[in-house]
């Protein structure tokens, strides 16, 4: 990686707060003006929208929490494992039910803290990829202690991860802010699993690929 994509662990932590709170600060914001609604509107029908809405982000904001507590966090001690049951349905959450659909074809078991934390990561990344929608396939091979990861995203104008490609071969990285250190992080985050990155293409599809060093 470039001299501009080696924070320090200060820094680092600085950089993760940051991209948290950007992708929290929308679904709360909402919240708030729902609860304006409700206070000063005393038409039934925008009443009923704004509770609508209070209810919809509020489950967004905490799918995206609890997301974040686990691809960022500790989520449990050092060396904890994490069940995979468990990252399914974070990141059915986090996915949600708009324009991307999750297919999770990874067999249950728990797997060494790491190694989840970079599965979650990538399928964050996929997201990025299909900026127009699409199908998110996640797949698993090997052993729970040493897996394989292959992320397929299938949509309309499938492309490469934001900046993920740049963090990989660390050429032309751009600076580290609240947008491309997700990116970063989920490079770093292999180099702790001992595992290799790559995106790929795979005819209009984009693979996201993750195997032991």
């Amino acid at each position: 990686m470039g001299e501009r994509a080696n924070p320090t662990d200060l820094e680092l932590a600085a950089l993760i707060s940051s991209k948290i709170c950007h992708d929290v600060i929308g679904p709360v914001g909402a919240i708030y003006n729902g609860l304006e609604i409700l206070d000063e509107d005393d038409d039934q029908e925008a009443k009923n929208y704004a509770l609508d809405v209070i209810r919809n982000v509020t489950e967004q904001a905490s799918a995206r929490l609890q997301f974040c507590r686990f691809a960022f966090g500790a989520a449990g001690s050092a060396g904890a494992m994490i069940d995979l049951g468990t990252a399914e349905q974070i990141s059915r959450g986090f996915v949600g039910k708009g324009k991307h659909t999750l297919n999770w074809k990874c067999p249950p078991g728990h797997m060494p803290k790491d190694k989840a934390k970079l599965l979650l990561n990538m399928i964050a990344s996929a997201i990025t990829a299909l900026p127009r929608g699409g199908d998110i396939e996640v797949q698993m091979a090997g052993t729970m202690e040493t897996p394989s990861f292959l992320v397929r995203c299938r949509g309309t104008n499938a492309r490469a991860p934001l900046h993920l490609a740049e963090f990989i071969s660390g050429e032309h990285t751009p600076p580290l802010d609240a947008m491309t250190i997700q990116a970063y992080y989920t490079c770093r985050l292999a180099t702790s699993a001992e595992m290799r990155l790559a995106v790929l293409q795979d005819g209009a599809d984009i693979l996201l690929s993750a195997k032991h060093t």
